[in-house]
C-alpha cells in the first residue's frame, strides 16, 4: 500500500494486516508516504513494514516514525539480526521472516529462527524478493516441521479460494495477497479484495 486514498478505501474492509514496503527498489515503495496516513488506520489493523536487508537502525527509525506494529523481513536477514531487532524494539513488535520456497528449499534452515520470530512467510522463490505473481508448489509445506505459524504468499488470487480453504494445517495463520489484487503496483482493487475476503 502506498496511496493515501487507496489505503483508506481498503481499510474499510478491516484486513488483519496491511503492508507498507520500505525497500527503495520496489515499485510499491511507501517511504514517501506521510506517517499521518498510517497513524489514522484503525487500531485493529496491524501495520507491517516490509524491509529487505535494511540497516537495523533504519528499520527501528521507520518503525517509530510510522508506529508500525510489525516488520516483514524479506531479504537474507539472519537469526541474529532478528534477535537483535527483537531485543531493541518493543516487546509487542511482530517479526515476520519471509522465505522464498522452491523445490530445493531446505526447511531445516528455519530452525534457528524459531525462537526469534513470531511468524514465517512462505513466498515463491524469485530473484526480486517477492512480487512475482507466481505460486509455488504448496505440497512442499509438508516438509515444514516447526510449530511457528506461517503466512502463505506468492501469486495468490481469487482462483485459489478452494485450495486455501482446504488447507488443513493449524500453523497456517494468514494469506498474504498482493500483485493479483492490484490495478497497478501499490494500488489495490477494492472489489477483488472484498470478494476474496468473503470467500475465506
Amino acid at each position: 500500500m502506498k496511496d493515501p486514498a487507496n489505503i483508506l478505501e481498503v481499510s474499510a474492509l478491516a484486513p488483519d494486516f496491511m503492508g507498507f514496503i520500505f525497500y527503495k527498489q520496489s515499485k510499491r515503495y511507501a517511504g514517501n508516504l506521510s506517517a499521518a496516513v498510517v497513524l489514522k488506520l484503525p487500531q485493529n489493523i496491524e501495520r507491517i513494514g516490509v524491509f529487505v536487508n535494511e540497516d537495523l537502525s533504519e528499520v527501528l527509525g521507520i518503525v517509530e516514525r510510522f508506529k508500525l506494529s510489525g516488520v516483514q523481513l524479506h531479504g537474507s536477514e539472519s537469526a541474529d539480526y532478528c534477535a537483535e531487532l527483537k531485543s531493541r524494539s518493543a516487546a509487542s513488535l511482530l517479526i515476520i521472516k519471509a522465505f522464498g520456497i522452491n523445490e530445493d528449499f531446505n526447511f531445516k534452515t528455519l530452525t534457528v529462527y524459531a525462537n526469534v520470530v513470531n511468524y514465517f512467510l512462505f513466498d515463491t522463490q524469485t530473484p526480486g524478493h517477492g512480487g512475482s505473481g507466481k505460486v509455488f508448489n504448496w505440497n512442499l509445506l509438508q516438509q515444514y516441521t516447526l510449530e511457528v505459524p506461517y503466512f502463505l504468499s506468492g501469486g495468490i488470487s481469487e482462483d485459489h479460494v478452494n485450495e486455501l480453504n482446504n488447507i488443513n494445517d493449524t500453523r497456517f495463520y494468514a494469506v498474504d495477497v498482493n500483485s493479483r489484487f492490484e490495478l497497478e503496483p501499490g494500488i489495490k482493487d477494492f472489489d477483488k479484495l472484498k470478494y476474496f475476503k468473503t470467500q475465506l
